[in-house]
């Protein structure tokens, strides 16, 4: 049965009760969730909360021990994503969601150019023409307030805010429904981070992206998300609009986390 009609009224991704241990260490238990499209969401709780291990299994980079992770491929048909074939899965990681890396070279290919880097995406989704190739790898480098003119430059000639912004065009070539982003402005000084911020900030509106944010920086959370869910020990503790859990924590961890990282 078509789910056409009504693709607004199903989520763009669905995990249940998704756990993932390594030896006895449990890293992820029972988290279950809803993401809707349009919606960014923040995973936020200190070193080891589990939330880097929570975002590696909903992209498909690591296999949960347990739970579902749905997608709403564009077909408007639920996918489970470990049912996926890996050419399927190969390919949705090109085209339909983005990685955002917080060490950018792990993102980018750094002996071919950025604009090759940019290219990548749109030859997976058929593109031959190069002149329209270079050219949008062009617009999506000044997109990211890179110079337009340094399209055969190489990353490494780049600096670390400008090799983000440059994975940040990598991924969005393609016109991406989700993007996942591990820590997009860790590792960066703050005046390089708050231009960052600016630039994701105002994509990922006029784009309508949904993304699964992870980021111990409460201030990150607050300007990127709508909603939030705080982890502990690899459990979900505390989830809620992002304004209301950073401005009236419920749960005495989200409380101490607030106190430490936004004193009032």
């Amino acid at each position: 049965m078509s789910n056409h009609d009504q693709p607004l009224e199903q989520p763009l991704l669905r995990v249940t009760d998704l756990a993932k241990s390594y030896g006895g260490h449990a890293a992820c238990r029972e988290v279950s969730f809803d993401l809707w499209p349009g919606e960014i969401l923040a995973v936020v709780g200190e070193s080891g909360s589990g939330k880097t291990t929570l975002l590696k299994c909903i992209s498909a980079q690591l296999a949960c021990d347990d739970g579902r992770i749905e997608y709403l491929m564009r077909d408007g048909v639920m996918r489970d994503i470990h049912s996926l074939s890996e050419a399927e899965r190969r390919f949705l990681m090109r085209t339909d969601w983005g990685f955002v890396h917080q060490n950018p070279r792990e993102g980018l290919r750094m002996r071919v150019s950025a604009g090759a880097n940019i290219a990548e995406r749109m030859i997976a989704v058929g593109a031959r023409n190069y002149g329209k190739i270079r050219g949008t790898a062009e617009d999506w480098m000044d997109q990211v307030e890179l110079d337009p003119a340094r399209v055969d430059h190489q990353p490494n000639t780049f600096s670390g805010g400008m090799q983000q912004r440059l994975q940040i065009a990598r991924n969005l070539v393609t016109h991406p429904r989700l993007m996942f982003m591990d820590e997009p402005t860790g590792g960066l000084d703050v005046s390089v981070q708050a231009r960052l911020l600016d630039l994701l900030r105002s994509l990922v509106t006029k784009m309508q992206l949904s993304a699964v944010l992870v980021t111990h920086d409460l201030a990150v959370a607050r300007l990127l998300s709508h909603r939030i869910m705080v982890m502990q020990g690899g459990e979900v503790i505390e989830t809620g609009l992002t304004d209301q859990v950073l401005d009236d924590p419920q749960h005495p961890y989200s409380q101490m986390l607030v106190s430490s990282i936004l004193p009032v």
